[in-house]
């Protein structure tokens, strides 16, 4: 054994107690995080114009700080960029993390000195907790690759700040930093082909032990890699043991990434965002990601429903329920205060907490009234997907709203990695499991409102050429599954193939 993963043996051992010692105090460490966030933050600019001195319960806070976007915390952000201290939290802000939004152009999310142990730390309790369990730590002494964004920083009012992969990089313990790659030159490439290349060239004939990144842009190294090589991944790389995945949910990607390996592979999932690491994968045997309760971060919880009404419920950890889709809404020691994060989250545990990513609160579908959400179009195209033996590369799902008298529907843009023989009985399949999964889309579909859903296949390719074509290939960049609008529709109207899927 070597002496990186001889020494990683006591140290999971160690992060495996904390971590389940705080599984049983998460309801206590979310009070203490709470009181601690608004003591410290009471003589800022936002705590004296919210009253943070005159805050003892959560009631009080609900009173006096409302759920804010990022547009309404903007006015904040530009003071800190002009350099001005104690604004959002003590001091200034130690990097910016650079981020596009869907609405709110580029948003740039403060990352404090008391807020950089959650991004590290919690990646690292991941990859100890995966240790822990299974007992596999040699892959510790094989190479690792982390696909992410530049690591290269600009400064924006005299603060460092680029996208938050490039700057987790800056801080991958020194013990890693052998292991780690590509190299530094390769990691500064924005153009992500030219990326992906060098990327290949340097990892090719490297004993790679563990992959991480965005499901799409793994798959995009996966095939570059079985291109070159004619290989699948796990002959390529016979040490290869763990991929670490994250940032949008991995079903729909998990049938095409195993079959490029081509054997079963440990996988951990993580959920990280600019605005804080808010949970992972701490079992191989349990559904759901534990969410992280006692690393800076204080969570409130909006049923779903309510999350754009003017006094929507805001719950503590304590008074969640299991199955309930909620918006998440977070105040952390970066300064952000009641923040809606803009994704829903459900509970499939409360002891320990553990949690599925269930959707965007802005990507649904609505048009007609049926509020149709992420995890509904997932899990109904992957019981189609699963049943035919179809793998799908990736899909977006957006209304079509009938101007000439005709019932409106859903339009599915789906790029099939093997197309069905019946691409009508597959769309029928899609249709039929979505309805159990949304009785408002199904009384629509009986009442006649609506007619099934339309496929629209896209060419092999073909969201890659699209994410391209609008600047957002590569990196943190995500297709959203759900528009309420045509906006992407029409984006991908020129890579579709001309042999459409409609029922009559």
């Amino acid at each position: 054994m070597k002496i990186k993963s001889f020494l990683a043996k006591p140290f999971a051992g160690y992060i495996n107690k904390q971590i389940k010692k705080s599984m049983e105090t998460a309801v206590d460490d979310q009070q203490s995080i709470f009181n601690d966030l608004v003591k410290t933050a009471s003589k800022t600019v936002f705590g004296k114009e919210h009253g943070f001195a005159d805050i003892k319960t959560h009631e009080d806070f609900v009173r006096q700080v409302p759920i804010r976007d990022y547009e309404e915390f903007k006015p904040y952000i530009e003071k800190i960029k002009e350099g001005k201290h104690n604004i959002l939290w003590k001091g200034q802000p130690i990097y910016f993390a650079k981020t596009s939004g869907t609405t709110s152009g580029i948003k740039y999310i403060p990352i404090t000195k008391d807020s950089i142990p959650n991004h590290i730390n919690t990646a690292r309790n991941a990859l100890l907790m995966y240790m822990s369990e299974t007992g596999n730590t040699k892959f510790a002494d094989g190479k690792m690759i982390f696909l992410s964004g530049s690591p290269e920083l600009e400064r924006i009012g005299g603060i460092p700040t680029g996208r938050l992969s490039g700057i987790v990089n800056h801080h991958v313990p020194k013990y890693l930093r052998a292991n780690q790659l590509p190299n530094y030159e390769t990691n500064c490439i924005e153009e992500w082909e030219a990326k992906l290349d060098k990327i290949v060239q340097e990892t090719i004939e490297q004993n790679m032990t563990l992959i991480s990144g965005i499901p799409p842009w793994m798959q995009m190294y996966f095939d570059r890699l079985a291109e070159k090589s004619g290989k699948k991944i796990g002959d390529l790389f016979p040490n290869f043991s763990v991929m670490v995945q994250g940032g949008v949910n991995f079903e729909p990607y998990k049938a095409k990434l195993n079959e490029s390996i081509g054997r079963k592979i440990d996988c951990i999932e993580l959920y990280p965002a600019s605005e804080g690491f808010f949970a992972f994968q701490d079992s191989q045997e349990a559904e759901g990601l534990l969410l992280n309760t006692d690393s800076g971060i204080f969570f409130e919880f909006v049923p779903a429903g309510e999350i754009f009404n003017e006094n929507p419920t805001r719950l503590t950890l304590k008074d969640v329920k299991v199955g309930e889709n909620y918006a998440l809404v977070i105040s952390n020691n970066a300064g952000l205060w009641a923040y809606n994060i803009g994704d829903t989250i459900k509970f499939v545990s409360t002891n320990p907490y553990r949690i599925l990513v269930t959707g965007r609160t802005k990507h649904f579908i609505s048009a007609f009234g049926e509020h149709v959400i992420g995890e509904e179009v997932e899990a109904a195209l992957m019981k189609a997907a699963n049943e035919e033996n179809i793998h799908i590369t990736e899909f977006t799902v957006a209304p079509m709203i009938s101007a000439n008298g005709g019932k409106s529907y859903h339009e599915w843009f789906i790029e099939f990695e093997n197309a069905p023989t019946d691409l009508n009985a597959f769309a029928r399949k899609i249709d039929d499991n979505l309805r159990t999964k949304n009785v408002y889309y199904d009384d629509l579909i009986a009442g006649n409102i609506l007619q099934q859903l339309k496929i629209a296949p896209v060419k092999k390719n073909g969201f890659i050429d699209y994410m391209k074509s609008v600047g957002k290939l590569g990196g943190q960049n995500k297709v959203p599954r759900l528009s309420n609008d045509r906006k992407i529709a029409e984006e991908l109207q020129p890579f579709i193939l001309n042999n459409r899927i409609a029922f009559a």
